[in-house]
């Protein structure tokens, strides 16, 4: 099932999947509850918990995701407290990204027909946000949806379509308000 759920195509979580969760929640909470000043051995945490990790980057505890494998994250990127990254499908989060306290970064898509989500049905679409992004606190992204580079999108946002590059984004749902 791993495969069709990294292919965005739709499957019920198995066995398999189970067992992944339940290692990225122990590489979570050794993560979430390691001594804020131990930085090698918080980077080291970091780098079991996340797929790819550039360096110097900064996520501040706690960090939530569903397997962490499916994240990249580029260099000199900084997340504040309760980063919430579900990632059935990849996100990708470029360089030099800022990302505000308690922003959800969402992949996972549940179908609207109530006889599949009774049967546990349920699939995913990746999210990448571009270089030198800033996402203010209480960001939602929605799945499939990607961010250009240098975009602000402005606190408390829902973006749940594209975003071009340079632009200043607010609202629910986020709207291009001018460029930068």
């Amino acid at each position: 099932m791993r495969e069709r759920m990294l292919a965005g195509q739709p499957y019920v979580a198995d066995r398999e999947l189970g067992e992944l969760v339940a290692l990225a929640q122990r590489r979570m909470a050794a993560y979430n509850s390691a001594d804020p000043t131990d930085s090698a051995g918080r980077r080291r945490l970091l780098e079991e918990l996340i797929g790819e990790v550039g360096e110097d980057v900064e996520l501040r505890a706690p960090v939530y995701v569903d397997y962490g494998s499916h994240i990249s994250i580029g260099a000199r990127t900084f997340a504040n407290y309760g980063l919430t990254a579900l990632d059935v499908a990849q996100i990708t989060i470029g360089a030099d990204v800022q990302i505000g306290p308690h922003v959800q970064l969402l992949t996972p898509t549940h179908p609207v027909d109530a006889e599949q989500r009774r049967a546990k049905w349920e699939g995913g679409a990746p999210i990448t946000i571009g270089d030198n992004v800033w996402l203010g606190g209480g960001v939602i992204v929605c799945p499939g949806v990607t961010i250009g580079e240098n975009t602000v999108v402005g606190a408390g946002a829902v973006v749940v379509s594209d975003l071009p590059a340079n632009v200043l984004a607010v609202g629910q749902p986020a709207k291009v308000i001018r460029q930068l």
